[in-house]
């Protein structure tokens, strides 16, 4: 049946006693697929029924469909004809994990950070209602978990404002443990609250009786007591927001009688849907941790993920909580990201210096600084990409105040599989601004567990330490030092390239001057280890060769490179700096390798590269000596 749908209209031709084999159907090909690359499965086995009803409800593309987060967009991208693409779900050249706007005109935004999509609706119904657009819908669905982010509450406060505003929120609530109000009267108190005849009643009452407020109280508390105790609708309405639920997200055919009843009302509804996370695979409902949320690839008969072998997160959980036992002060805060970052290991051996603030980053931030303020040593772990949100607080409400704060960034540089929202290539650039701030990239465990001792106990201004996704690079040990950076290669014979390697692109350079060696041209690498502020040493080092090289896996826009050129220039060090880094460009899905070597971080690349550039400067130098 799923290789019939090509689209919405197929969905909606379906008789009703055929939808259960449809879910069947796309439960089986969404475990198949996640079993072979992995992927965010537990999310969409949770959502099938619910966006099947979605579809048969609402007409897309006309009706825009907004999913918060994407990764819950898998079963939408079903129904719009796209099953034979997830042989090869987020593959290089294959459907994309998240919504894509180049994939199909049904994604209507490639939505994958949390907490925004109440907001892309908010000014959609807008634009449609300024265009007369009357007969068109926004519908906006979003999990339980995004709704702990402050931008949604902000939205839902704008929605609200607007009576008439064409906007239907489906709330996909698979965290909470109460039950779907059922009944004669609850569905009838439902209908009640979406009906216009109802609403004019109340406005008649308010216009015409305005000198008895009383009657008006009296009529819409009786109404409100009744509703608030059959359900948990109260904070959605005292927002003034129409509520419609709870419904059982699983049960396709209430979930299309609440979707057409909001539809019909024409103004912002809340239908509040409860569904299971992980339904309809044992493997999934059983898993404790996060009912398969986004598992590697695994066996399907099992459940059994494949090793991953021992990554940078492993390293960082485990120092932190060697560090939690050697300092009491020391705190650790997630933004509902406990398990992805490893701070799981840190909240079971130290549950009361643990906080898991939800979709946050921003108070997250903050609350840190209050933290600091109150005499602790608060460690953030984020992942790298998501730091950009909570960047004002880093700023005002952190460095401004000079407090040890510790951000660890996971997931930093490019991370591949997840797309161009993923990749965590814009922290190096846009924390340079930051006064006080202190940067450390660890090129491997090794460094990384130094450098996270060294950056809790700086005292006097936050640090940051960011690492890569993916298996932990091998040590590296240092030949020597220049000031305090590592020394790991020196060049031999008369010094020609200085490669200053960021983190992880330190071994890029070490290929890379291998290879120049072999092409005559002697080269130098360091790691500076702490990139904000940079070695002064540095300066020294440069004026002793004929080309700086910078190699970091970060844009190449307002980076470690450009600092290093800005260091040079103020030191009066006139040697010349290229930075090789990620372009400053939203990167297509694939494998970190794959996008590395697409972009030229590769030793063969680099060692090319520097060539070309020895081999300009050459050129251009000598005819001016003779």
């Amino acid at each position: 049946m799923l290789g019939s749908i090509k689209g919405p209209d197929d969905v909606k031709r379906l008789a009703a006693d055929e939808l259960p084999q449809l879910a069947v159907e796309i439960r089986d090909l969404l475990v198949d697929s996640c079993a072979r690359f992995g992927g965010h499965l537990g999310p969409n086995l949770g959502v099938v029924e619910l966006t099947i009803a979605v579809h048969r409800v609402f007409d897309s593309p006309s009706d825009p469909i907004v999913w918060d987060t994407g990764h819950q967009a898998y079963v939408h991208k079903l129904l719009t004809g796209r099953a034979a693409g997830f042989a090869a779900l987020k593959q290089e050249g294959g459907l994309s994990g998240y919504p894509s706007q180049a994939e199909s005109e049904h994604d209507f935004v490639e939505n994958s950070h949390a907490s925004t999509a109440l907001s892309y609706a908010d000014g959609l119904g807008k634009a449609f209602k300024l265009r007369g657009d009357r007969d068109r819908t926004v519908v906006a669905v979003i999990g339980d978990g995004a709704l702990t982010g402050g931008m949604a509450w902000e939205a839902l406060n704008n929605i609200a404002a607007v009576k008439d505003l064409p906007v239907v929120i489906v709330v996909n609530d698979n965290g909470r443990s109460y039950s779907p109000t059922i009944g004669g009267l609850a569905s009838h108190l439902s209908t009640l609250r979406v009906n216009r005849r109802y609403e004019d009643f109340l406005d008649y009452v308010k216009d015409k009786i305005g000198n008895v407020p009383l009657l008006y109280d009296a009529l819409h508390g009786v109404k409100k007591g009744v509703k608030d105790v059959l359900a948990p609708q109260v904070m959605f309405e005292d927002l003034g927001l129409k509520y419609v639920g709870p419904i059982d997200g699983h049960d396709e055919q209430a979930m299309e009688a609440a979707l057409r009843q909001a539809r019909d009302f024409r103004g912002p509804v809340i239908v509040h849907a409860l569904t299971q996370k992980g339904r309809g695979y044992t493997p999934a409902e059983n898993h404790d941790e996060d009912q398969f949320h986004s598992p590697g690839a695994f066996d399907r008969a099992t459940g059994a993920e494949k090793p991953k072998g021992r990554i940078w997160t492993n390293v960082f959980s485990e120092e932190l909580v060697r560090l939690g036992k050697e300092r009491e002060d020391l705190v650790a805060i997630t933004a509902a990201m406990l398990h992805p970052t490893g701070l799981n290991a840190f909240a079971d051996a130290y549950p009361d210096r643990i906080y898991d603030v939800g979709i946050a980053e921003q108070h997250a931030l903050t609350s840190a600084a209050g933290l600091a303020l109150g005499g602790m040593h608060p460690v953030v772990a984020v992942y790298a990409t998501f730091l950009n949100r909570a960047f004002d607080q880093l700023l005002m409400d952190v460095a401004l105040h000079r407090l040890p704060v510790t951000v660890v960034l996971d997931r930093a540089g490019v991370t591949g599989d997840d797309g161009a929202s993923h990749n965590g290539m814009w922290d190096l650039s846009i924390l340079q601004v930051v006064p006080g701030l202190r940067i450390a990239v660890p090129r491997d465990g090794d460094r990384l567990t130094e450098l996270l001792r060294e950056a809790v106990d700086v005292t006097d201004g936050p640090t940051v330490l960011r690492f890569p996704k993916g298996p932990v690079a091998e040590s590296v040990e240092p030949v020597g030092k220049l000031g305090e950076m590592d020394l790991l290669r020196a060049a031999e014979g008369e010094p020609d390239v200085l490669l200053v390697g960021v983190g992880p692109m330190t071994q890029v350079c070490l290929d890379a001057a291998v290879l120049l060696d072999a092409q005559g041209i002697a080269a130098t690498v360091v790691d500076p280890r702490w990139v904000k502020p940079l070695d002064e040493a540095l300066g020294l080092a440069a004026s002793a060769h004929k080309l700086v090289a910078v190699v970091e896996d970060n844009g190449r826009v307002g980076g470690v490179g450009d600092a290093v050129a800005r260091l040079l220039r103020d030191a009066d060090v006139d040697v010349p700096v290229r930075t090789y880094g990620i372009p400053q460009e939203f990167l297509d899905h694939a494998k970190r390798a794959a996008i590395l070597g697409k972009i030229g971080l590769t030793g063969q690349d680099l060692a090319r590269q520097i060539t070309e550039a020895v081999a300009k400067r050459t050129s251009h130098v000598e005819p001016a000596r003779h």
